[in-house]
């Protein structure tokens, strides 16, 4: 029997068929396009242009695990750079060489450094739940904050793990199956094997992340985020799926710290600060709160975003520097940049870039018809 009533789209006879992952004909080919197109990218394209492709899907990782607790569940969290340190820390360590000044244990495999490092910061996320339980708005945003000072001090001291604040230490070298990922070969270079994992990963962790906003889990983060006193009354545990909440946003994060710098190869403690906090929070404001795709597309726009205002700012506005050192250059004008994108998307626009998308999606549904 079809689900559909007299084949009108988004029409449905059954309520699974209505959740169903892909539930049209459409949908089914343009995300199978959209894959397909992504992965023979590396071929057409430099290997500088798909490194930074490869950090935009990282990226998109962890604003995935951000827009979980504080889009889906509303928790507001200020603390994600904290979580994102934990697993690249974690995966530092695991794959680490032994022989370094740093502590290492010399596993480069790519499928246990990584989950380990998910695992560790879903771990601190857990340890953090509880005060998510009691606090809420903007008190809980501040405590997650007190996280990203606490870790950055931690980070600074803690030379054996971390490298301290002026040497840093340098990312794990991923193998899959034996294969070196991280180093060019007959066939494939190296940023063309790390996009192509970047992207494997991404897709795998945001389809889990769009399977669990559509399960039960899902719809009582979403009965917490519109109002958890009635959540609590309708019989829902708060306590418990808050700290769910909490543990799959920090796996997210950790994932992505783990990943994060693989390409570069280095990083120090002082990349984990305020200001990355801040920027996935914008992600995930400009991409589109609640929404695993808004998510996606805040972290690629973000990331993106550099690339082509440097290029155009170097045209439009002579007179801003490309150093930093000078002023006015064009970072600080980039900051106000971010900054005022993030204002016009609340006010004109509050659903973000999946906004934008649904307005031309539905446009294109009833034109010629304006209504």
């Amino acid at each position: 029997m079809s689900t559909k009533v007299g084949g009108r789209p988004m029409l449905y006879t059954s309520y699974s068929s209505e959740m169903a992952l892909l539930n049209t004909r459409t949908k089914r080919v343009m995300v199978l396009l959209l894959i397909v197109v992504a992965a023979v990218l590396p071929f057409a394209l430099m290997d500088g242009d798909l490194q930074v492709l490869y950090t935009a899907s990282i990226t998109a990782i962890g604003a995935i695990g951000l827009g979980l607790v504080t889009g889906y569940a509303g928790q507001v969290s200020l603390g994600h750079a904290f979580f994102i340190a934990v697993g690249a820390y974690t995966a530092a360590v695991i794959g680490g060489d032994p022989e370094s000044r740093h502590l290492g244990y010399g596993i480069t495999e790519v499928l246990i450094w990584l989950p380990a490092a998910g695992l560790v910061a879903a771990l601190f996320g857990i340890i953090v739940a509880p005060l998510a339980t009691r606090l809420r708005g903007l008190y809980l945003a501040i405590v997650t904050l007190a996280l990203v000072f606490v870790g950055g001090h931690i980070f600074n001291e803690w030379t054996p793990v971390t490298g301290g604040r002026d040497l840093g230490r340098e990312a794990p070298k991923p193998t899959l199956f034996g294969a070196e990922l991280a180093v060019s070969s007959d066939s494939f270079s190296k940023d063309q094997k790390l996009y192509w994992l970047g992207l494997v990963v991404l897709i795998v962790l945001a389809l889990a992340a769009r399977n669990l906003a559509r399960s039960r889990v899902g719809r009582a983060f979403t009965a917490i985020r519109d109002r958890d006193i009635a959540a609590g009354v309708m019989g829902v545990n708060l306590a418990r799926y808050k700290t769910i909440a909490f543990a799959v946003s920090s796996f997210y994060a950790g994932c992505c710290g783990a990943l994060l710098y693989v390409a570069v190869g280095f990083f120090v403690p002082n990349s984990f600060n305020l200001e990355m906090s801040i920027l996935f929070i914008a992600m995930i404001l400009v991409g589109g709160v609640s929404t695993i795709s808004g998510a996606i597309l805040g972290a690629y726009f973000f990331t993106l975003l550099p690339i082509f205002s440097r290029w155009l700012l170097a045209d439009v506005i002579p007179v801003l520097s490309t150093y930093p050192q000078e002023t006015p250059n064009v970072y600080q004008f980039e900051t106000i940049l971010y900054g005022a994108l993030v204002v016009i998307f609340l006010i004109f626009e509050p659903r973000g870039l999946f906004g934008i998308w649904l307005r031309l999606r539905n446009y294109w549904k009833a034109w010629p018809f304006s209504y």
